[in-house]
């Protein structure tokens, strides 16, 4: 999935829209956001202009990094190792995204030594919050 597929994906089903809803309050078609959301890589820039701007958002240019909306889809409630940008390696779970004006900036993250008592007892302190900026890369372990 591409970046833009997961964030329109992402942004579309936290504001409980349907594929179809979306495609009419952007006014292009169903079959341009299912191919969108799907990762199509020939697509219309102004068409995919339209729907980013129902979120406030454009296309721009920005530096690559790793996308949130990526991690999100592939990475949430899965065995993970993360790489942070000071060397640190970090295993465990990404259990929810932390979010501030609608974008998210963090992870609530459970390391794989805290997992069990964490399945037990959901206490907070056997989890930590890792900002997304911080993480360099991250793969399923």
């Amino acid at each position: 999935m591409t970046e833009i597929a997961s964030f329109i994906k992402y942004h579309r089903k936290r504001l409980n829209l349907t594929q179809e809803e979306l495609a009419n309050k952007a006014g292009v078609g169903i079959r341009f956001i299912r191919e969108l959301e799907q990762g199509k890589e020939t697509v219309q820039l102004d068409k995919v202009n339209q729907v980013l701007s129902l979120f406030g958002y454009t296309v721009s240019p920005t530096k690559l990094y790793i996308d949130p909306y990526t991690v999100f889809w592939n990475f949430f409630n899965k065995a993970i190792k993360i790489f942070l940008n000071d060397k640190t390696i970090k295993y465990g779970i990404i259990i929810e995204e932390l979010t501030k004006e609608n974008e998210i900036y963090a992870w609530k993250f459970v390391p794989n030594n805290n997992a069990i008592k964490y399945r037990q007892t959901k206490d907070d302190n056997l989890t930590e919050k890792i900002l997304h900026s911080n993480i360099h890369n991250i793969e399923e372990q």
